[in-house]
């Protein structure tokens, strides 16, 4: 039996050297580098079996991956040191002249996809003639709706858009997986009858979490800030920093509250204020480099894992269909979940024409979706939401991570043309 200690050494073994074989051969984005390689390899190995009488490398494999808790690893591990460290490089400025885009489509955003997603999953589903209850259905609506701050993040740093329109799509990723979150564990709560579901829960568990989630990362990252501002000492601040990652998590856990919109509050706000006030030029270089380092490791790790995951799923032709007829869905409700709250706030504010395919195309969905999918119970639904989470993902990060540089390009030129069509009668 492999302990904790001997996955992790497997992963970041794996990590480093096909990371080295992406970087030298193949030049692909990290994210998708590893994730195709992950699951080429996964596929390869339990092909093994296959191809060599007696072979049992395939099973161990296999055996191996799904020893790996994915939920727990990602909910409950490294998304607090994801988020955190993402949101240290989002520039309050330009997020704030976004701030209205930000809190529309974190919210309403994702309340209006998850129906969206919900009701046409189950006519889709009933169509193949899988047997999916509407609320089971909306669960799988509210856990693939939310955009990976991971996955947004690291296409952001390849994009050439305004650095308001960048804060905004970084802003929206942090926030609205929190947002997600919740709705996903209340329509959960519903799907198994623990709890009925009805507006006035919802609204009391959503303000609980989400606005619990804001003042606890508040609280944290103030006495983060107060506590690296008294001192000039690089090796503690980065170990206070650490702690409000570490502390505040396992504390929001404790509480009830959403811990990665806390992660999400107490990044902004060392990213901002205390990188501003209350560190030196010594320990702001420090600080900064550490997070990127974890950062990128663990987005390696991440990446590499929703690659591997392939193997975990029962893939019936009916769900792959399923799973393909998403991928349309999944966009459609992303286009209209983003094009009606830009059309609202336009009288207040426009981000500018690249703004609606910026923020379509390039809301990837990531291992956030798949670990809420993992972290179904046993049964039907769960199957079906696994599948069709996976190959939704699979075609985010790989297709839309891929060609989102091309898609802006192209957009970019079409607003020239038209801009310059407009300017010459």
């Amino acid at each position: 039996m492999l302990t904790p200690f001997d996955a992790a050494a497997v992963l970041i073994v794996l990590a480093a050297v096909l990371g080295y074989f992406n970087h030298r051969v193949l030049k692909l984005p990290s994210s998708i580098g590893l994730t195709i390689m992950g699951a080429v390899a996964s596929l390869l190995v339990v092909g093994l079996d296959q191809l060599v009488p007696g072979s049992q490398v395939g099973e161990q494999v296999v055996g191996f991956i799904a020893g790996i808790d994915f939920h727990t690893t990602l909910m409950d591990g490294m998304l607090s040191f994801l988020l955190f460290a993402g949101a240290l490089h989002v520039k309050w400025d330009h997020m704030r002249e976004g701030r209205w885009p930000i809190m529309l489509l974190s919210t309403g955003g994702v309340l209006l996809s998850t129906a969206i997603i919900g009701v046409s999953f189950h006519l889709i589903a009933g169509w193949l003639g899988l047997v999916v209850p509407v609320i089971w259905c909306l669960v799988f609506g509210a856990l693939i709706s939310p955009t990976d701050p991971v996955a947004v993040m690291g296409v952001l740093g390849r994009a050439e858009v305004s650095p308001t329109l960048k804060a905004t799509v970084a802003g929206e990723s942090l926030f609205n997986d929190g947002v997600g979150v919740v709705v996903f564990a209340i329509l959960l709560e519903a799907a198994l009858g623990t709890v009925p579901l009805s507006f006035g829960h919802a609204g009391l568990l959503f303000a609980q979490e989400a606005g619990g989630g804001v003042l606890l990362g508040l609280a944290i990252g103030w006495l983060g800030y107060r506590a690296m501002r008294s001192i000039d000492e690089y090796n503690v601040e980065v170990m206070i920093s650490l702690a409000v990652v570490m502390g505040g998590y396992a504390l929001a856990s404790q509480m009830h509250v959403s811990g990665p919109v806390a992660m999400a509050v107490a990044g902004l706000l060392i990213g901002n204020k205390g990188v501003a006030d209350a560190m030196s030029d010594v320990t702001r270089d420090y600080l900064l480099k550490f997070w990127a380092l974890i950062d990128d490791i663990l987005n390696a790790v991440l990446f590499l894992l929703i690659g591997l995951e392939v193997v975990t799923i029962s893939w019936d032709p009916r769900l792959i269909a399923l799973g393909v007829a998403a991928i349309p869905l999944v966009l459609l409700a992303r286009g209209i979940s983003v094009v009606a709250p830009l059309a609202l706030l336009r009288p207040v504010l426009s981000l500018g024409r690249l703004a609606p395919v910026t923020l379509i195309w390039g809301g990837l969905r990531g291992g956030i979706s798949i670990a809420l999918a993992l972290g179904l119970p046993d049964g039907p639904a769960r199957s079906i939401a696994l599948a069709a989470t996976y190959i939704v993902v699979l075609f985010s990060v790989i297709v839309q991570g891929g060609t989102i540089e091309r898609v802006l390009a192209s957009a970019r030129r079409d607003t020239d043309l038209e801009a310059g069509r407009a300017s010459n009668p």
